[in-house]
């Protein structure tokens, strides 16, 4: 049975990235906290596990397949991605009882680890060049990592800091803020910035997501189960705008060549 060629070069698989990016970022990381702790708390902790590694298999694989950036194949792969990444945050920490610092010293660990290697193998970081099924595998093992690291973070800081939830709101919102302004005031290297911001947005949009659902840590106990379902619909109508105007298409889908990658 011949193997496929991860090295084969196609085109990119990952959208442009505009305002409009960060806030389907934002709201899938609220979605996916709100999602999977209602799953656990609220249904079947071991249901809920294998659900969601079954719906995170299945939306990989529909997304490794595609030949190209579909929106609503992309985002569906995020969602699940963040309402994995949270039951493995949490699965550490309540099942296992391991402090959510050691959680979260491990998870950074690991996502440097993917880093280091995706470097090392493909000499960039940068979202622009994923382009061969061996660079997506990568960039989808850092997204795995930057989401249960995020998760382990903003518990870290609600609840061991004693910071809270709206006080972790306003720390990771400051902190989202500063690859931005660095990179675009300062000059600093646009790779970096994007994966700082990236990795911060996962605490930022759960510990909104927990500030609304949750009674306890200064939350206003809405039930994770209404906030999930306000978040996705969110989604929903985001995706749908993004499917239909076609804006964050990647360039070399647009007409504009397939020299756009490398940047």
């Amino acid at each position: 049975m011949r193997l496929p060629d991860l090295t084969r070069r196609g085109l990119h698989k990952v959208p442009e990235i505009a305002l409009l990016f960060w806030v389907v970022k934002l709201l899938s990381t609220a979605m996916g906290e709100a999602f999977s702790d209602y799953l656990v708390f609220h249904v079947n902790p071991y249901a809920a596990v294998v659900a969601g590694t079954a719906g995170l298999l299945a939306a990989l694989a529909l997304q490794l397949r595609a030949d190209r950036y579909r929106a609503p194949v992309y985002w569906l792969a995020v969602v699940m991605v963040a309402v994995f990444g949270t039951m493995v945050a949490d699965v550490l920490h309540v099942v296992l009882d391991v402090p959510y610092a050691a959680s979260a010293a491990g998870l950074a660990l690991a996502l440097a680890a993917v880093f280091v290697a995706w470097r090392r193998v493909e000499g960039t970081l940068s979202i622009h060049t994923i382009d061969t099924p061996r660079r997506e595998l990568f960039y989808w093992a850092a997204v795995m990592a930057t989401f249960a690291l995020g998760t382990a973070a903003g518990d870290l800081t609600a609840a061991t800091l004693g910071l809270g939830y709206p006080g972790s709101i306003v720390l990771f919102a400051a902190a989202f803020a500063v690859p931005g302004l660095g990179w675009r005031l300062l000059g600093w290297n646009a790779v970096a910035s994007f994966w700082a911001a990236y990795v911060i947005t996962r605490p930022l949009g759960a510990s909104v997501a927990d500030w609304l659902g949750k009674p306890a840590l200064g939350g206003l106990g809405l039930g994770d189960g209404w906030v999930a379902v306000a978040f996705t619909a969110c989604i929903v109508v985001a995706v749908a705008y993004l499917a239909a105007t076609r804006i964050d298409v990647p360039a070399d889908q647009r007409g504009g060549g397939a020299g756009a990658a490398a940047r």
